[in-house]
């Protein structure tokens, strides 16, 4: 596939627990690795720096698309906009949907990125490919993250 990256987990933590790690902007910050300025809010840009080695020039921005407690928070972000001398904001952006479903014992979690097809053709196989890396990543910290 050349337009989505998916990834699912079962995670042994509570619907609420992942909810609250996902949609608290200083816990996701946490396990996603950036120091987000302040509170998710549907239809407002978030804000913040990536506080990964190596990536910390790298802005945060996401448009926080929906947060429907405990079950489906979404945002659109640009995906791996890493060079400060680029300016993405004329491409279009991706989809992040992130989907929490209880299981006997815990959360279901599956994370979806979609829109790299519109990405211009120069930079979709490096977003899409450093983007599935991410999100290998980025599963496996949350799990991390609440299941301690």
């Amino acid at each position: 596939m050349t337009d989505r990256i998916e990834k699912t987990i079962d995670l042994k933590a509570p619907i609420e627990r992942v909810w609250k790690a996902l949609t608290d902007h200083e816990e996701f910050g946490t396990w996603f690795r950036v120091k987000l300025e302040g509170p998710f809010v549907p239809g407002e840009v978030s804000t913040g720096r990536i506080t990964i080695t190596g990536y910390e020039h790298v802005k945060w921005n996401a448009r926080v698309k929906a947060m429907d407690a405990p079950r489906y928070f979404a945002f659109t972000w640009h995906p791996y906009a890493v060079d400060p001398d680029v300016d993405y904001s004329g491409e279009t952006p991706t989809l992040v949907e992130f989907r929490l479903e209880p299981t006997p014992a815990g959360t279901r979690l599956t994370v979806t990125e979609s829109g790299f097809d519109a990405l211009p053709p120069h930079r979709r196989p490096d977003a899409l490919r450093m983007n599935t890396m991410g999100w290998e990543g980025q599963v496996k910290n949350i799990q991390a993250h609440v299941e301690r």
